[in-house]
């Protein structure tokens, strides 16, 4: 891990983020944007910044696009523009291409060209919104196959004070608590300056709960949900 290269297709704020991230992690990274401000922007951020129109099958040659492990397409409203750029991909014999898709239309083209990975920011941000909207205790959450999922949950306020062993997940909720990340307040000179989150890597039986404490839980959706609305 960390010694992949991947070539991000479109640096908008979305673009840019994965760009960045992937990065930091350790990875070459390439950024084409046709817009020459947002690849000066970025330039600073990753291996290699370039300014070409991804539309152009011999610009995308021209940086050897075919020899990164995977080629994210992450342009955004002009979805004309993205499906030129997967066609040319696709024609180059790219071997991983990951599409930003918004909506099934676009995800049904682009399936039928032979795309296999998607991302949609979008359907994905609004998801969480209406869970969140639905279930406020719920911080954010990973959909798994079969109705599990990964939660990250508020610590629901009867249970601050209690043991891990007190509210026994397993036997009494069918979950499983991954860990519990948990804010601990910075001082200087006896003076509170704010606070810094930490993981409690795995906890055992015996730890408090404390508030605002934050449960990553895993199980089925309607466990997790029972879970909340008994503890309200």
């Amino acid at each position: 891990m960390g010694n992949e290269r991947f070539a991000i297709i479109g640096a908008g704020h979305f673009g840019s983020a994965i760009a960045t991230a992937l990065s930091e992690k350790g990875s070459e990274v390439l950024v084409i944007d046709a817009d020459i401000n947002v690849v000066q922007n970025i330039s600073d951020d990753v291996a290699y910044a370039v300014c070409i129109d991804s539309t152009n099958k011999k610009a995308l040659m021209g940086e050897n696009i075919t020899d990164f492990d995977a080629v994210i397409v992450t342009i955004g409203n002009d979805f004309i523009q993205r499906l030129l750029c997967a066609a040319n991909l696709i024609d180059l014999g790219v071997e991983r291409i990951i599409c930003r898709t918004m909506g099934d239309n676009e995800r049904f083209i682009l399936e039928k060209m032979g795309i296999k990975e998607f991302i949609s920011p979008e359907d994905e941000i609004g998801a969480l919104f209406a869970e969140r909207l639905l279930n406020p205790n719920i911080l954010s959450y990973l959909k798994l196959p079969d109705d599990f999922q990964i939660a990250e949950i508020l610590a629901p306020t009867k249970l601050v004070g209690m043991t891990l062993g007190d509210i026994d997940f397993r036997d009494n909720h069918k979950l499983s608590l991954i860990t519990i990340r948990r804010a601990y307040e910075e001082a200087t000179d006896g003076k509170t300056i704010g606070t810094t989150e930490h993981t409690i890597g795995v906890p055992d039986n015996s730890t408090l709960i404390q508030e605002n404490d934050c449960f990553v839980l895993f199980g089925q959706q309607h466990d997790i949900e029972n879970f909340i609305k008994i503890n309200q």
